[in-house]
């Protein structure tokens, strides 16, 4: 089944409507009638738990925080959360029209995923790989780095009125600037290389907990 694009459900959940399985479907995706992915308990209908989740490849980056959001992330996320090793893969479009715009996943996607089947993942975490938008070629290598961060300040909004009279904001229709913090994925994807990069779930900002703390102390 053609899956239809749902970049940006994030952690939308079917929970309104059954899941329906078919004992000949091998793949996770195939289950799932429209969201991203319907949690760890879409594992209890499967005979065996599988092995691995590629969640992807997705067309457009998930890059930054931009991964907060993403519908691609989510789905390893839920992976993570069921205990299965799992990745989000994300192929960047250019701007610059390309022979084929899945080429760099295409012609990387394995040399990435392979050293992945075996090594050691912690407990609730994830890895996020992201292609840059070249030629397979002109791809320079594989980087491991860190979550890179957007400057939204500078994004842009378009302003515009319906035809109905009514104002509205359209968000996102040209690329964000930003910053290139060494040492991020969003370097290495402006730099040509594919970025892996590890993620957790626990989003605790364990600095923060003293000082809140004391706020409510008796």
């Amino acid at each position: 089944r053609r899956a239809a694009r749902r970049g940006g459900g994030s952690e939308t959940g079917e929970m309104w409507r059954p899941v329906r399985h078919d004992a000949d479907m091998t793949l996770v995706v195939e289950l799932l009638p429209g969201a991203p992915f319907p949690g760890p308990e879409i594992l209890q209908a499967l005979d065996e738990p599988p092995d691995l989740i590629l969640s992807g490849v997705n067309r457009g980056a998930n890059l930054g925080d931009d991964i907060t959001y993403s519908g691609t992330v989510s789905a390893a996320i839920e992976g993570a959360l069921a205990g299965v090793r799992s990745i989000a893969l994300s192929q960047v479009y250019s701007r610059e029209p390309l022979d084929d715009e899945f080429g760099a996943a295409r012609s990387w996607g394995a040399k990435v995923i392979e050293p992945l089947l075996d090594a050691p993942f912690g407990k609730r975490a994830l890895v996020n790989v992201n292609f840059p938008p070249r030629a397979p070629d002109a791809v320079q290598g594989i980087r491991v780095v860190r979550q890179g961060f957007h400057d939204y300040s500078r994004g842009s909004i378009v302003e515009g009125t319906d035809p109905r009279g009514h104002r509205y904001f359209w968000f996102g229709l040209h690329a964000i600037e930003h910053t290139l913090d060494h040492g991020t994925d969003l370097e290495a994807i402006d730099e040509g290389f594919v970025a892996v990069t590890p993620l957790q779930l626990d989003l605790t900002h364990y600095s923060s907990i003293d000082t809140l703390a004391d706020r409510f102390a008796d």
